[in-house]
């Protein structure tokens, strides 16, 4: 067997080397993966914040990778209960979210990382509505980027429907 050292560019020029490298990522990939793209519901139902900085870790670590590899992907976080806390500057006080000690101390640390994935990595925030509406947070107070969504366990089930994976970070 007769195997080529020459660089793909001085083979086949920059554009057909470029292409021929798209296609073999993209051969490699599984099927549904390479035609739909990835698809990836989080869910955010809990109060420790450093369980949160270890999602946004995770989820940092996972469009970083599809990224790499030029992977089309859709991921999304939803917001239920507990969770409202990281959406928000608001204190939450007289609720049963309401901001204690660790999560003071971790609070823009994490809300800059979370915006970070929203803004650069296009991760899509979306918060129960029955969750805001409970606790009387205005939707104003949210912050950029933050779509409400009329029943977050809901709202995960139709993603599941529609091929996301589900992931909780324990």
């Amino acid at each position: 067997m007769y195997t080529c050292k020459m660089p793909l560019q001085k083979r086949f020029g920059p554009g057909l080397a470029s292409l021929l490298i798209l296609l073999s990522v993209l051969a490699a990939l599984p099927a549904s993966v390479a035609a739909e793209g990835a698809k990836v519901v989080y869910h955010a139902d809990f109060a420790d914040p450093r369980r949160f900085s270890a999602m946004l870790t995770s989820i940092n670590n996972m469009v970083t990778y599809y990224q790499n590899e030029l992977v089309d992907y859709d991921v999304r976080i939803v917001f239920v209960a507990h969770g409202i806390r990281f959406l928000t500057n608001d204190k939450l006080e007289g609720t049963p979210f309401a901001e204690d000690a660790e999560m003071a101390e971790r609070r823009e640390n994490n809300a800059g990382r979370l915006d970070a994935l929203r803004s650069v990595q296009e991760v899509k925030l979306e918060l129960c509505d029955i969750t805001r509406s409970q606790v009387g947070l205005a939707k104003d107070k949210l912050y950029e980027g933050v779509t409400s969504v009329p029943s977050g366990v809901v709202r995960i089930a139709e993603l599941q429907d529609q091929g996301f994976a589900y992931i909780k970070v324990e």
